[in-house]
């Protein structure tokens, strides 16, 4: 099956959300009201709410380092990757764990980045080299 996801989450400040998900990431901002908006996730709904972040803490083994869960974001391919870390870099964005290299040469080889957005709700976004490789084990 395949499919497009939705995910709703809150942040403090919608104005500071536009500025994050659009200029930073590149999302393109759908629908919204007062209290929300949606945003276009390369090709997922992402809906945004005036509210209280979730709580994460650094629970989450990826290598030799703890990162936050819960968290969401993309599985790109390389080259889209490499765009978003170029954009991220650019933006100054404090990376949990920076753009990276892992498990070079076995089978799920990818290139990973792990950030918060300016609410503390933690990214990932993945890169392969191909999309098929994904579930390789």
């Amino acid at each position: 099956m395949k499919s497009l996801f939705h995910f709703a989450f809150n942040v403090t400040d919608l104005d500071v959300a536009r500025h994050f998900y659009a200029d930073v990431l590149g999302c393109v901002e759908g629908r919204s009201t007062a209290s929300w908006v949606d945003f276009d996730f390369a090709g997922h709904q992402l809906s945004l709410h005036l509210g209280e972040p979730l709580k994460t803490a650094r629970t989450g083994r990826v290598g030799d380092q703890m990162v936050p869960m819960p968290h969401f974001g993309l599985v790109l391919a390389l080259p889209d990757w490499q765009t978003m870390a170029t954009r991220l870099e650019a933006a100054k964005t404090d990376f949990i764990m920076p753009p990276q290299c892992r498990f070079a040469g076995e089978p799920g080889e990818q290139w990973t980045m792990f950030f918060c957005d300016p609410f503390g709700n933690p990214l990932e976004i993945k890169g392969f080299q191909s999309l098929e490789t994904i579930y390789a084990t």
